[in-house]
C-alpha cells in the first residue's frame, strides 16, 4: 500500500508488507472447491450416502480452513499497520527563555524566525524539531 501522510498531525500509516496475491488465490480456490464439494454432497446423497458423507466432510473442512486463513490474514494486516509518533517543533525566545512546543507544520526549519515572544515581544525562533517517542509497555507473561 502507499504511504498515507497527514500534514497537520505529522503521522504516517504504512503497511510493512502486502499480502501475496498467490496466497489469496489459493485461499479463494479452496473456498470455491469446498462449496462445490458441499453442493456435490447434496446431489449425490440420494444415490450414495457414503460418498455424500465424504464430500460433506471435505466441504466443511475446506470451508473451515479457508475461513480461518482469511481471518488470520486480516489480523496480520491490522498488526502490520504502523502509526508513527507525531513530529514536534520547539519555539524559543533567546532573551527571556520562553519555550513553546507545538506540532510540526510544513515549512518549519531550525533557526526560522517565527514572530514576537508573548512575554517580552522579542523575536522567537525554532530551536528544535523532533519526533515524540513513547516507550511501549512490555507485556507481562502470566503462567
Amino acid at each position: 500500500m502507499a504511504d498515507k501522510s497527514s500534514e497537520t498531525t505529522g503521522t504516517t500509516e504504512t503497511t510493512a508488507r502486502r499480502i501475496s496475491s498467490f496466497v489469496l488465490v489459493v485461499i479463494f480456490v479452496t473456498l470455491a472447491l469446498s462449496l462445490v464439494a458441499l453442493y456435490f454432497s447434496m446431489e449425490i446423497y440420494p444415490r450414495n450416502e457414503a460418498a455424500a458423507g465424504y464430500f460433506l466432510l471435505i466441504g466443511f473442512i475446506g470451508l473451515a480452513l479457508s475461513s480461518y486463513m482469511l481471518l488470520q490474514m486480516r489480523k496480520r494486516v491490522l498488526k502490520w499497520r504502523l502509526k508513527l509518533p507525531p513530529i514536534m517543533t520547539i519555539i524559543e525566545c533567546q532573551k527571556c527563555g520562553f519555550k513553546n512546543v507545538r506540532e510540526f507544520k510544513r515549512g518549519d526549519y531550525v533557526f526560522k524566525q517565527m514572530g514576537a515572544c508573548e512575554k517580552c515581544n522579542e523575536p522567537v525562533m525554532i530551536t528544535g524539531i523532533y519526533r515524540e517517542i513513547k516507550e511501549q509497555k512490555k507485556k507481562e507473561e502470566k503462567f
